[in-house]
């Protein structure tokens, strides 16, 4: 394995964490509530919970992050790397619905347990973290060694 260091970011990798480690603690500190991606949209969309405007408010914020970067001029090029595979958006859509309702399933979600739970030294977390650093590993090894992709 060889480190692409032309694209090596350490820095903006720091500062991205640090702005979710603040959005966390403010979420936390702000409502009591733990910034799970997965039970946030979820009782928002499937439970219509009555205390649906902050959790409204900080889904737009995860997707309009994102959108007003790539309108700001996309700085530091960081969505230049696009999918090139046809029907990746479709695939990558599709894997994305299936890994969140699966989180739902299982009522935890991987910015839930390896942001805030960790955070807080939950034993469900300690558990469920590694749990998804071997599934993905794992995943990752079959598609590339063993599927050949």
């Amino acid at each position: 394995m060889t480190i692409d260091f032309n694209h090596f970011t350490p820095w903006d990798a720091l500062l991205g964490g640090l702005l979710i480690g603040l959005a966390t603690a403010f979420l936390f500190l702000g409502t009591g509530r733990v910034a799970g991606v997965s039970g946030i949209f979820g009782k928002l969309v499937c439970d219509r919970a009555p205390d649906s405007g902050w959790r409204f408010a900080f889904l737009a914020g995860l997707v309009g992050s994102g959108l007003l970067w790539s309108l700001l001029g996309n700085p530091q090029g960081v969505f230049q790397q696009g999918f090139e595979t046809p029907g990746a958006w479709a695939l990558f859509s599709v894997a994305g619905l299936l890994a969140g309702f699966g989180a739902r399933m299982a009522n935890g979600c991987t910015s839930g347990h390896g942001v805030c739970g960790l955070a807080r030294l939950s034993g469900r977390s300690l558990v469920a973290v590694p749990c998804f650093m071997l599934g993905g590993g794992l995943a990752v090894y079959l598609i590339r060694h063993v599927l050949g992709g």
